[in-house]
């Protein structure tokens, strides 16, 4: 069985920042490309930020400038390091990882975290 536990969302004001973390647990055998996805009230889940074991990065354009995505592959742990926070930053923001596990090695499969609700007061 393979875990993604995100930490660190929050109620925060217009222009603050915030971190998240996202830690992968289980039988896993390898974690390629790791990302943050943010789903707001009514509107459709969107990629916010992705990064591959190797650190290459890609961003929303919505978030380019703002917030950086990062990953210790010792600790199977991604970030998303949030700052000039808006109130359109407001959703629900997933965690997602590219996963083998050690049962199944050779091929991947996506992992999802429970959520975590950061929230942008203006």
């Amino acid at each position: 069985q393979v875990q993604l536990v995100e930490s660190g969302g929050g109620l925060v004001q217009a222009g603050g920042s915030l971190r998240l973390s996202c830690a992968a647990s289980g039988s896993i055998f390898s974690i390629r490309t790791m990302g943050w996805y943010r789903q707001a009230p009514g509107k459709q889940r969107e990629l916010v930020a992705t990064i591959t074991r190797g650190g290459n990065t890609n961003y929303a354009d919505s978030v380019k400038g703002r917030f950086t995505i990062s990953r210790d592959n010792a600790k199977n742990t991604v970030y998303l390091q949030m700052n000039s926070l808006k109130p359109e930053d407001t959703a629900v923001y997933y965690c997602n990882a590219d996963i083998s596990t050690i049962r199944v090695p050779i091929v991947g499969a996506d992992y999802w975290g429970q959520g975590t609700q950061v929230t942008v007061s203006s």
